[in-house]
C-alpha cells in the first residue's frame, strides 16, 4: 500500500506543479520575471526592464475565455504592477494592475493574476502601469484567438506576426520621470524601437554603425496577420511596409470592415491588425517603417523605426530612401478621415456566434453626458500638471476599489463634474459615478497643441464621431450610430473632440486615461466607479484571497508568502482543497 500511497502523493504534486483544471474553459499559466537589464537599442547602453531576462518580454497568446494565470515576481528596485490594455477583466477590477483597484506589488515580491479574457478576441498589449516604468519596458502583446467554432472573417493567414512599435529615450524611466517632475518637457525622442530594437541603417548620417535592428522573414506568394501595437510614450506613428496594402482587419477585439491602405497612423496605446500578402519579387528587403507623424519631419527625422521584411527568396538588403509618410503638412483632415474610415464589420462574429452588428448601439438611449476637456500643462500649487475637465487627478493610498470593500471614509469623492470646471484647476481624487447598465456619452475635448489618445479599462466603446473645433449639442447629428468602431482606445487630435458611448455592464473601478505617458503621469486621468445597487448581487467576484493591502489598511497586509496557496484564488482554492480530501481519503482507505 505504500507504494500506493506514494503514487497518489506523485498525482497530488503533478496538480500543483501543472495547476490541474477541471473547468471546461482550460487555464494558460505564465511566469514574469522583471528585472533591469543593461540592452543598446539605439547604440547608447542604458537600463531596460526586461521579462524573464528578454526585452520586449514573451507574447501571452490565449484563447477567448480562458483563464489566464500570471505569476509576477518583482525584481526592480521599486514597486510595480502589470495592467492587461484592453483585456476587460469582466466582473473583476481586482485583476486591473493600476492603483485605483490594486495596492503595488513591493521589490522582491510576487503577486498572482488570475482572469478570464470572456467574451473576447483580438490584439492587445500589456505592460507596467506605476512610475513611468512603461518608458524602459516591461512590455508585451497580449493575443486573444477566436475558439474553433466561431469562424474568422478571413482566410486563416499563413502565419501571425507581433510588432510592438514605440518612440524611445536613451534615458530610462527613472530620469525621464525626474524630468517630468522639475517642471520641464521630455523633448524630442531619440528614436522609435521596432520589437525593441533600432533601426536599419537606411542612412550612414542618421544611423550610426552597429545597430541591432528587426528582420521579419516571410515566405512569398503567402498571406500573414502582423498584429501592431504602439507601445511608446507620447508619439503618433505612421506605419507602413515598403510596396505592400495593409488590409486592415481588426482593432483592439472588433473586427473591421477590411479596407487597403498603403500606410497607418497608430497612436500610442492602439493596436491593429493588418492581412499583407507578400506579393511582390523579391529583388531586396522591403523596408518596414515607423515614423513619427504631426511633427516638423525635417528635425525629427531621428524619430524613425526602420526594421526589414525579409522574402526567404530575398536576393538583398534593402536600399534607397524610405516609403514617403503621407504628405499632409498643409492637410488636418487627412488622418481624422483615415481615423473616420476604421468602421465595425458588422456581420462578423467576434467572440461569440452572433455578429457584432447585432448589439445596436444606435438604439440605445443615453442616460449620462460627460464631456471630459484637456488643456496644456497648468501650475497647481507649484507643480506642473494635466487636467481633465480642471481636475488634476491624485491617486490615493488606499486604492478605490479596495476602501470601497472595507469602508474606508475619506479616500475619494464621487462628484466628477459632468462639464469642466469654469475656476482654477485644482488637484483631487475625483471620481466619476456611473450607473449600472447605463448608457454613457463621453465627450473628449483635445485643447492642448498634441494628439491625445484615451483608453478606459473594463470597456469596449463605441467611437461614434470626431471632428476639429468645440463639441456642442449639435455635434450628435454626425454621429455614426450604426458601424463606429468597439475598441479601448482613441485618438483625440489638437483643437478636436472625439465622442464615445460605453454601456455600463462591467461591475468595478475603471481607469480612464490619457495613453501619453508623460501627461498621464501628470494627472490626466480618473476613473469611473459602477456599482450594481441589487442586494446580494453576483455581478463581481469576491476580493481575491491573496490581495494586497496598503494605504489605510497596510496594517492588514501579512509578510509575503511565496507558497503556491498565494497564487490560488478563490475558486481555485476550494477546487484544490476538494481535491486534496478526496485523495486522502483514497490514501485512508488503503491503510
Amino acid at each position: 500500500m505504500a507504494s500506493c500511497s506514494y503514487f497518489l502523493l506523485l498525482f497530488i504534486h503533478i496538480c500543483l506543479l501543472s495547476g490541474l483544471s477541471f473547468s471546461e474553459d482550460p487555464s494558460v499559466s505564465y511566469e514574469f520575471v522583471l528585472s533591469y537589464i543593461t540592452a543598446s537599442p539605439l547604440g547608447v547602453p542604458q537600463q531596460v526592464i526586461a521579462i524573464n531576462g528578454k526585452f520586449p518580454g514573451p507574447t501571452i497568446n490565449v484563447t477567448t475565455n480562458n483563464y489566464v494565470v500570471v505569476n509576477v515576481r518583482n525584481k526592480l528596485d521599486e514597486d510595480l504592477l502589470m495592467h492587461w490594455s484592453g483585456i476587460q477583466q469582466r466582473r473583476s477590477s481586482w485583476q486591473d494592475g493600476v492603483l485605483g483597484t490594486n495596492c503595488p506589488i513591493p521589490p522582491k515580491w510576487n503577486w498572482t493574476y488570475q482572469f478570464q479574457v470572456k467574451d473576447q478576441i483580438g490584439s492587445f498589449f500589456y505592460f507596467p502601469s506605476l512610475n513611468f516604468q512603461r518608458a524602459s519596458g516591461g512590455f508585451g502583446t497580449f493575443i486573444i484567438n477566436n475558439r474553433a467554432i466561431i469562424p474568422i472573417p478571413f482566410d486563416t493567414p499563413h502565419g501571425d506576426i507581433t510588432i510592438l512599435i514605440g518612440d524611445w529615450y536613451t534615458q530610462n524611466h527613472t530620469a525621464l520621470r525626474k524630468t517630468l517632475n522639475s517642471g520641464k518637457d521630455l523633448g524630442m525622442p531619440d528614436g522609435v524601437l521596432i520589437n525593441g530594437k533600432g533601426p536599419f541603417r537606411y542612412n550612414d548620417t542618421l544611423v550610426p554603425d552597429g545597430i541591432d535592428y528587426e528582420t521579419i522573414t516571410v515566405h512569398p506568394g503567402k498571406t500573414y496577420r502582423i498584429r501592431v501595437s504602439n507601445v511608446g510614450i507620447s508619439t503618433s506613428l505612421n506605419f507602413r511596409i515598403q510596396n505592400h496594402n495593409l488590409l486592415l482587419a481588426e482593432t483592439e477585439g472588433s473586427y473591421t470592415v477590411q479596407q487597403n491602405y498603403t500606410s497607418l497612423d497608430i497612436h500610442v496605446g492602439q493596436s491593429y491588425s493588418f492581412l499583407v500578402t507578400m506579393d511582390q519579387n523579391a529583388s531586396s528587403d522591403y523596408y518596414i517603417v515607423a515614423s513619427a507623424r504631426f511633427v516638423n519631419e525635417s528635425v525629427w527625422q531621428r524619430v524613425t523605426g526602420v526594421a526589414l521584411l525579409h522574402y526567404t527568396n530575398s536576393k538583398g538588403k534593402a536600399s534607397g530612401p524610405l516609403p514617403d509618410p503621407p504628405q499632409d503638412q498643409y492637410d488636418k483632415t487627412f488622418s481624422m478621415n483615415q481615423a473616420r474610415s476604421i468602421r465595425w464589420n458588422v456581420s462578423a462574429s467576434g467572440a461569440r456566434p452572433n455578429p457584432q452588428g447585432s448589439f445596436r448601439y444606435g438604439s440605445i438611449n443615453v442616460t449620462q453626458v460627460y464631456v471630459l476637456k484637456n488643456k496644456p500643462p497648468v501650475m497647481i500649487d507649484g507643480k506642473r500638471r494635466t487636467t481633465l475637465s480642471g481636475i488634476s487627478f491624485v491617486n490615493p493610498a488606499t486604492p478605490i476599489r479596495l476602501a470601497d470593500e472595507y469602508k474606508v471614509k475619506g479616500v475619494y469623492k464621487l462628484d466628477f463634474p459632468t462639464r469642466p470646471l469654469t475656476g482654477p484647476p485644482r488637484m483631487e481624487t475625483s471620481v466619476i459615478n456611473g450607473t449600472y447598465r447605463g448608457f454613457m456619452e463621453v465627450i473628449l475635448q483635445n485643447n492642448d497643441t498634441k494628439v491625445q489618445t484615451y483608453h478606459m479599462n473594463g470597456y469596449a466603446f463605441f467611437v461614434v464621431g470626431m471632428d476639429y473645433g468645440e463639441w456642442t449639442d449639435n455635434s450628435r447629428g454626425t454621429y455614426n450610430k450604426w458601424d463606429g468602431i468597439a475598441r479601448a482606445t482613441a485618438q483625440v487630435y489638437p483643437g478636436a473632440w472625439t465622442a464615445i458611448l460605453i454601456s455600463l455592464d462591467n461591475v468595478g473601478v475603471w481607469n480612464i486615461r490619457t495613453e501619453n505617458l508623460d501627461s498621464w503621469y501628470l494627472g490626466q486621468e480618473t476613473y469611473i466607479k459602477v456599482v450594481n445597487p441589487e442586494p446580494n448581487n453576483k455581478t463581481e467576484f469576491p476580493i481575491p484571497d491573496n490581495a494586497l493591502f496598503c494605504g489605510a489598511l497596510r496594517k492588514m497586509q501579512k509578510p509575503q508568502d511565496i507558497s503556491f496557496a498565494t497564487s490560488i484564488g478563490g475558486n481555485g482554492s476550494k477546487l484544490l482543497l476538494s481535491l486534496l480530501l478526496m485523495i486522502s481519503a483514497l490514501i485512508s482507505t488503503f491503510h
